[in-house]
């Protein structure tokens, strides 16, 4: 028993100080510095939280900014995969290789939709290759700039306005180096419904 005081104290101890105390005086720091970020990153509209500005969703329809693809999947009653393009729950990429027949015909079919879509022209690669999370919330400010003309077309917007919102949210590169200029999904429709609802 003489022993075993000291190590049950120093458990306890460390517990207390390492598993309680310390994670309650990193989130009291983070609540008050870094309040957006420290509870989800979460965007409300007219007093509602729509989503979170770190997860993808799906946004369906000519007047809205689409997204970066999804290839996340689930499993169906029955065992067989599924698609569950943007489900929050989970997380991974499609483990397609850059030589795979699969992947090929993924990107195909994602050019010609996204040609439907936008017109004819040069494809972002951000519009066709989903991400190794599958809820990536960005697209390049490329892909928002080639989207621009149809989405303002569908909303019966001027071109030059809604291209003006792009560039407006658009996040530059670090210092003017670091990182690729992008355009936060949820953020952008949002600030479109708006702008079409003036």
């Amino acid at each position: 028993m003489r022993e075993l005081r000291p190590a049950l104290s120093l458990v306890i101890l460390f517990t207390l100080g390492l598993g309680l105390a310390l994670p309650l005086l990193f989130d009291g720091f983070a609540q008050l510095a870094f309040p957006f970020a420290a509870n989800g990153s979460l965007i409300a509209r007219d007093g509602r939280t729509v989503g979170s500005a770190l997860i993808g969703q799906a946004f369906a329809g000519a007047g809205w900014f689409a997204p970066r693809p999804s290839a996340l999947t689930g499993t169906a009653p029955d065992g067989h995969a599924i698609a569950t393009p943007y489900d929050a729950s989970q997380s991974g990429a499609s483990n397609l290789a850059p030589t795979s027949a699969a992947l090929a015909r993924h990107v195909a079919a994602r050019v010609a939709a996204y040609r439907a879509a936008f017109g004819p022209g040069p494809v972002p690669d951000d519009a066709v290759t989903s991400s190794g999370s599958g809820l990536d919330p960005d697209i390049s400010l490329a892909n928002a700039l080639r989207q621009a003309p149809a989405v303002a077309a569908a909303r019966h917007l001027p071109p030059a306005r809604v291209v003006a919102l792009v560039r407006r949210l658009a996040v530059r590169r670090w210092f003017g180096v670091i990182g690729t200029p992008h355009v936060n999904v949820l953020r952008l429709n949002i600030a479109l419904e708006r702008a079409a609802a003036r």
